[in-house]
């Protein structure tokens, strides 16, 4: 399971739109979109935010490993 894919799960499971998960993460729902298609990744700093946000590691996170 991908990076993108695993925000996309984590963020439906919350019940949030991209626009909450975005304001949450104090970043753009531009970002959120682009991350969850796979078209970028977040800085270190957002995977910080990410991880804490959701209790899990940045390396559950990066890893292909299902969560």
């Amino acid at each position: 399971m991908e990076f993108n894919e695993k925000l996309k799960a984590l963020r439906s499971s919350r019940g949030l739109t991209q626009e909450e998960l975005a304001e949450d993460l104090f970043v753009s729902r531009t970002a959120i979109s682009k991350w969850e298609s796979g078209r970028g990744y977040p800085s270190i700093d957002s995977l910080k935010e990410i991880s804490t946000f959701f209790s899990v590691t940045i390396d559950e996170l990066l890893s292909g490993e299902k969560l």
